[in-house]
């Protein structure tokens, strides 16, 4: 029973943890250098940016000069000066707040940068590089719990550390590097919780009688984590309510699935009696506290947008409670009407379908005639896509990964295929009925389950333990080339991902399709 319900993990523990730290490592000297480079506000740096250093400064989000994408503003930074609020000064007389339209979290973190390193590019940008280096550090352990395999997990982690639009991500100060680590690192948390409620079962069958519905497992701290790090997703955006709601279902299938496994005659009952009350707990309570406590400057601040401080603290600690939970909620219903109805047109939007085919990409930054070429026209540019060889190969490992769900119910399998339709496929939904403005990085928190796709299906051509010998080494080699050519791909865009000075034929040439320009 021990065997079936909880295979063994590889043998080697030091190797379970140097091999996917070596493979962190490596995407991080990939990342750090150049990491201030271009040293310009990129993209959306030009909002979270000044985000970040507010909350430092204030606590709250507030107005450059009156518009946070006030060019002025941008220019002052780059220059290295930071007094882009003198204009809203003295906060009593004009306060200044800011409407944003995503939660605190992400900003938070890329402003820790900015305390380490300064209202800098490489002090905005730090926070993503840590961020987007630890998250390979998880999908190569959590891959290796997957499959009991150390290889195949550090398979995972050299994949996701050359992707393209995650090494991109990873050097920008965007949200969404910040949201795809809370994602994946709640997944990882709910995978190894699995396992300790599989141990825990199986403690219980070779100590008790079988009973109708089985035991109580406990509080379960695995669980507990992984709520306050989806919890932390949906602080950083909304979207990650979408992988919070898929989580916590799959979490009780896989209560109820391991139940019916060691034989309990009402296994579904038992996972509702048992499992669901502290099921509620993790995956409700604590995502919930973790998303208010985001929002602790804005609480305590009188400059938020929507505060009416002096009015509520004027009439007592009731009414001052009162009214700051009534301004919130009302703040929340404003956020939600902007991304319902933002549907203005971009020239770097994409439609969902395009995503999985890269035909769309985002170009971050872009310098036409940089200085300093002898080539007589150069090119610089910070172009957000992924590596065609990995998203054309998850492609095919996805659609393998469905057939063989369906043809063995492997638990694996479907998780992946969970993760990753909560990840693209309710953006299909808001593609169709608002029309809403959307781009490619908004992929990125699926990515790691592409990738685990792959993994999975190079374990599938490898073969188990019980295969020819041949069979194995064939397989190896075929898994093989394909993590050669995805390095070599990414070997061949690195200079369109990091702003590397070329000529401009060179930066043609690597221009796979029309509507990468």
């Amino acid at each position: 029973m021990r065997e079936r319900l909880l295979p063994a993990m590889p043998g080697n523990a030091l190797w379970g943890w140097l091999g996917p730290l070596l493979v962190a490592g490596f995407g991080a000297i990939l990342r750090l250098p150049g990491l201030g480079r271009p040293h310009a506000v990129m993209f959306d740096e030009t909002y979270y940016a000044k985000d970040a250093y507010a909350l430092l400064t204030f606590g709250v989000e507030r107005k450059a000069f009156g518009d946070v994408e006030n060019p002025v503003a941008d220019r002052m930074l780059i220059a290295g000066d930071t007094r882009i609020w003198e204009a809203c000064s003295p906060p009593t007389a004009d306060p200044c707040p800011l409407y944003v339209a995503h939660p605190p979290l992400g900003k938070w973190m890329i402003a820790a940068g900015e305390q380490l390193f300064g209202m800098t590019p490489f002090g905005w940008r730090f926070a993503s590089l840590v961020a987007g280096t630890l998250s390979i550090l998880i999908l190569a352990r959590v891959a290796r719990r997957m499959t009991r395999s150390t290889l195949l997990g550090c398979l995972a982690g050299t994949l996701l550390a050359v992707d393209g639009l995650h090494f991109v991500l990873s050097r920008t100060a965007l949200l969404d590097i910040f949201l795809m680590f809370w994602v994946l690192a709640g997944f990882a948390c709910l995978v190894a919780d699995r396992d300790r409620m599989r141990a825990a079962l199986v403690d219980w069958y070779d100590s008790s009688p079988l009973s109708e519905r089985g035991p109580w497992l406990g509080m379960r701290p695995w669980r507990i984590a992984a709520g306050a790090c989806l919890g932390a997703a949906c602080a950083v955006k909304w979207s990650g309510i979408f992988f919070l709601a898929a989580f916590a279902v799959m979490s009780l299938v896989w209560d109820a699935g391991a139940r019916r496994a060691i034989g309990l005659r009402s296994p579904y009952r038992g996972a509702l009696d048992k499992d669901a009350p502290t099921a509620l707990l993790a995956m409700g309570l604590v995502p919930a506290v973790t998303y208010i406590a985001s929002w602790a400057g804005w609480f305590a601040s009188p400059l938020g947008w929507g505060r009416g401080w002096e009015q509520a603290t004027s009439q007592g600690p009731v009414y001052f409670v009162f009214d700051s939970v009534r301004s919130w909620l009302s703040y929340h219903f404003q956020v939600l009407s902007f991304h319902t109805g933002l549907n203005g047109s971009h020239a770097y939007q994409s439609e969902p379908w395009e995503w999985p085919l890269l035909l769309r990409p985002v170009a971050f930054h872009w310098e036409g005639s940089a200085p300093g070429c002898a080539a007589g026209r150069c090119a610089r540019e910070v172009l957000g896509v992924g590596t065609p060889v990995i998203w054309y190969g998850a492609l095919a490992a996805l659609v393998a990964t469905v057939v063989w769900y369906v043809a063995t119910r492997d638990w694996r399998a479907g998780a992946v295929l969970l993760a990753y339709a909560a990840g693209w496929v309710p953006w299909l939904y808001y593609a169709v009925a608002d029309d809403r403005t959307m781009y490619l990085f908004y992929m990125l928190p699926a990515v790691p389950f592409m990738i685990l796709a792959i993994v999975f299906a190079a374990g599938l051509v490898i073969g188990g333990a019980g295969v020819p010998a041949n069979r194995r080494a064939l397989g190896a080699a075929l898994v093989g080339t394909f993590a050669l050519l995805a390095l070599a791909n990414f070997w061949w865009l690195h200079p369109v991902l990091s702003a590397e000075l070329m000529p401009y034929q060179e930066w043609s040439r690597r221009m796979l399709l029309a509507r990468w320009i």
